[in-house]
């Protein structure tokens, strides 16, 4: 059946298609600092550094995606990026220094 039979809106783009492109933009944005490696000492990330990255820019991409297909109003949608991208900044910080809680390197 589809979405909009069940009395769902239809947005287009299906959820494999979703996941492709946040995938194809996280591989994109983990380019930056396995290039930045290449030129300089000061950034030494490892296999666990580029799969923590991975994981927490695929979460933050998908529940990007959801909340603008799920959420109607311009507003609802920028107060979710928002949050989204404030608790994102929040993980990444403290995994990167343990500004919050002492986890980081």
């Amino acid at each position: 059946m589809r979405n909009a039979d069940m009395g769902m809106p239809s947005h287009g783009a299906g959820l494999g298609s979703d996941v492709a492109r946040v995938a194809a933009v996280t591989t994109l944005v983990l380019l930056a600092p396995l290039a930045a490696m290449q030129f300089t000492p000061a950034v030494h990330w490892t296999a666990l550094d580029f799969g923590a990255a991975a994981v927490l820019l695929l979460l933050a991409g998908l529940a990007c995606v959801r909340a603008a297909r799920r959420l109607r109003s311009a507003r609802a949608r920028l107060a979710a990026v928002t949050l989204l991208a404030l608790g994102f900044a929040a993980v990444w910080v403290e995994l990167a220094a343990g500004v919050f809680f002492g986890l980081g390197s």
